[in-house]
């Protein structure tokens, strides 16, 4: 290819291109869609979310507009990122339990605190709140923010929204960027704006002080902080983890019986932990952990969370409290990291910061729209001044009005004296018009005045406007050059937000103990241990194993006996032991259906298949054989597997190999190996060599081609063993001994 003279090739490495490329993106990423601004406490679909409901006029005292118009409006305009994004931020924004203070008032289906989702946009219609448009958006159109061009520059969007209070605080955040996240907890309006408060007063103000105004998160969902004396640090450093208890009642009820009723909950428990909870609350029962509880409901509603348990009559019911917040999600970790986006870069920001971002931006938008209505003042001023001089000089102007040929002529009569082309009636009146200056602007204002402003109550009207246009420079003028007058201001809007949107806390903050729960000791018992075909699996008593041994035999595939304290051990064709806690699993009835293996251990029923199961007494006084497609074998005591955690490698295996066998060395002398394509190898079992778990072992059987090893079968002295190949049965026992590692006789049918 040709390269023109004036065009030069630069060579440069691919890793830089890549990595350049790379921090691009996560910048953007970072600053343009996951992390908040510090000022207004807003991503930036949230942002452009509320500034386009602003511009279509979707005001709290106007009728609700349909989600879908508010979100192609956004998309189209400033939020090219497709619609989910923006109705998920309109309907969060509209959610009172995810937010301290919601910014948007939602109409319809927008979701519910158990993970119910919104409706789809078309069903639904929403309106800024009150809240948002006197303390997020006012003061729009008073230039007191840049705005930016849009993502294809055919609009200006603002870049920041002036908040007059501090959103990021009271609402909270939460989002995760390209290697960084944010996760700041909300707080109690009244409360914060009490520090902020605190902080103009008194710009030294330590982070301790700060909290005697605000002593920690204010949850929508209320519940417990219990670890107070650890927040200092984390508001601080802006990093930390918050302790968090939903709120426990006990109710007596008649005959006796009582309840425990969950009232509040932790924040991380809205959505489908809710469901979670109920089902880890079932799982305490099924388990056997408790038998206190006989009934769990959830009665909760618009009224607030209500999920009811009934107790027995003789229930341990401090106990059965912290099972449940030691089992449960009933006490959670907040996660705090309070990073924002301050001063163009995310910094993460402790509590004094994120005031003083927020004090620092409130002068500087004041500052602008003072300035902006000190110069509307001041050109009101000059014109009123103006109005003013010309009524005393009304018959003057009259005159040369009258007298002007144009209105040219007599503006340059009134700005500069000049009398050329213009008639007067005496020499008297050209001097008087030789001496008139009015400025451009007053000029304008008169020629274009009426004559009815030359009435009585008029001339009084303008002489009032004139006294309140003086009054209102001398206050701006003081405000911009006065810093004790502006923060008197600011204190004063913030003391009206706070009577007309604050309320009481919900959330409790206390130093409380950790919880202490002593599990009861379960009288130890035989039981049988059940396990289907599918994988679902449960225990039984032994009694009702033995009243119905034919039918429970015919729906499993393995039963063994095994103590309600003890382990099931599952050996698959993978290659792993995976390890069941018997109490773990639910003990019932025969007709219950058992859960899947795959909930209480790490088998998985989709990927392996069982081909040995035992319970953990017997596996440590066995030696055990291992089998494979590709005819691997060897022995391994069962003291060799560690069985203290849930999964472990029981055997090595070469590429796409796979156990086919696993079974316990009792009496049997000789083992028969069978392939897919019909061959049969009798030898004994003494051939086999004693290996580590984490050994392959040895070759049983040389086979062709692709065959491969499809059963095993340990052969007991006097006892006959008869398989069927294609109609043809064959006794085992009779075949013909040979030795490992042999090719084996097909049999003919």
């Amino acid at each position: 290819m040709a390269i023109a003279e004036d065009e030069q090739i630069i060579k440069t490495e691919y890793s830089e291109v890549m990595r350049k490329s790379y921090i691009d993106y996560a910048m953007s990423v970072i600053i343009s869609r996951a992390l908040p601004d510090v000022r207004d406490g807003l991503k930036p679909v949230q942002r452009r979310t509320l500034y386009d409901m602003y511009e279509l006029g979707i005001r709290w005292d106007r009728p609700y507009r349909k989600s879908a118009r508010i979100v192609g409006d956004t998309m189209g305009k400033y939020h090219p990122h497709g619609d989910s994004s923006i109705y998920d931020a309109l309907v969060v924004m509209s959610q009172d339990f995810k937010k301290g203070m919601t910014l948007v008032d939602g109409h319809g289906n927008f979701g519910s605190i158990e993970g119910d989702g919104a409706a789809a946009m078309r069903y639904t219609e929403a309106r800024l709140e009150k809240v948002t448009q006197e303390t997020i958006l006012a003061d729009l159109d008073k230039d007191v923010v840049d705005f930016v061009p849009n993502f294809d520059e055919t609009e200006k969007e603002p870049e920041v929204l002036p908040a007059k209070i501090p959103n990021l605080l009271i609402n909270g955040s939460e989002g995760i960027a390209v290697g960084m996240a944010t996760s700041m907890p909300p707080h109690n309006i009244s409360e914060v704006i009490e520090g902020v408060k605190a902080y103009i007063k008194n710009p030294d103000i330590t982070t301790a002080e700060l909290m005697e105004y605000i002593p920690g998160p204010d949850f929508p969902t209320g519940g417990i902080v219990v670890n107070k004396d650890e927040l200092p640090d984390i508001y601080e450093t802006g990093v930390g983890k918050i302790k968090i208890r939903g709120k426990i009642e006990f109710e007596k009820g008649k005959a006796g019986k009582s309840r425990l009723v969950i009232t509040e909950i932790p924040y991380t428990m809205i959505g489908a932990n809710i469901s979670k909870f109920l089902t880890d609350v079932v799982a305490l029962i099924d388990s056997r952990k408790t038998n206190d509880i006989v009934d769990i409901s959830n009665q909760s509603s618009k009224e607030g969370i209500r999920i009811v348990l009934e107790l027995r009559k003789d229930a341990d019911v401090e106990n059965l409290k912290n099972m449940l917040l030691k089992k449960t999600r009933l006490e959670d970790t907040f996660g705090v990291n309070m990073l924002a986006v301050a001063d163009g870069r995310p910094e993460t920001l402790g509590l004094r910061d994120i005031i003083r971002y927020h004090v620092d931006f409130q002068r500087e938008i004041r500052t602008r729209k003072y300035k902006n209505l000190l110069q509307k003042e001041l050109d009101k001023k000059e014109i009123q001044e103006g109005l003013i001089h010309a009524c005393d000089v009304i018959d003057l102007i009259i005159e040369i009005l009258r007298g002007s040929k144009d209105v040219k002529t007599a503006k340059a009569c009134l700005t500069e004296g000049r009398t050329e082309g213009i008639t007067f009636k005496s020499r008297i009146s050209k001097k008087m018009a030789e001496q008139l200056r009015f400025t451009d602007r007053q000029a304008e204002a008169i020629l274009s005045m009426r004559l009815y402003k030359l009435i009585g109550l008029e001339l009084e009207a303008l002489m009032k406007e004139h006294e309140d246009t003086l009054k209102n420079i001398d206050l701006y003028k003081d405000i911009l050059t006065n810093p004790k007058t502006m923060d008197r201001l600011i204190i004063k809007e913030l003391d009206g937000y706070k009577k007309e949107y604050g309320r009481e806390r919900r959330t409790a903050i206390e130093n409380a103990e950790a919880v202490v729960f002593e599990e009861k000791k379960i009288e130890e018992a035989e039981v049988m241990f059940l396990m289907d075909r599918f994988g679902y699996s449960k225990t039984i008593d032994v009694s009702v194993y033995e009243k119905n041994k034919d039918t429970v035999e015919a729906e499993n595939k393995y039963i063994i006996p095994v103590m309600n304290t003890g382990r099931i051990c599952l050996f698959t064709n993978t290659g792993q032991l995976h390890s069941i806690k018997v109490p773990d699993l639910p003990h019932g009835k025969l007709k219950d259906k058992g859960i899947p293996v795959d909930n209480v251990s790490n088998y998985s029923s989709s990927e392996e298949t069982v081909v040995y199961a035992c319970d953990l007494k017997t596996l440590i006084m066995q030696k055990l054989c291992f089998a494979t497609k590709y005819s691997m074998l060897k022995h391994v005591y069962g003291t060799e597997f560690d069985i203290t955690k849930r999964s472990v490698a029981a055997t090595g295996l070469n590429d796409g190999d796979e156990v086919v066998a696993v079974f316990p060395i009792i009496d049997e002398k000789n083992v028969v190996l069978r392939t897919r394509d019909g061959y049969f190898l009798k030898f004994p079992l003494d051939d086999i060599p004693l290996k580590k778990k984490g050994a392959v072992g040895v070759r049983g059987m040389k086979l062709v081609g692709t065959d491969e090893i499809t059963d095993v079968y340990p052969l007991k002295n006097g006892v006959e063993q008869i398989v069927e190949v294609n109609g043809k049965k064959i006794e085992l026992n009779k075949l013909k001994l040979a030795r490992r590692d042999s090719k084996g006789t097909k049999v003919r049918t």
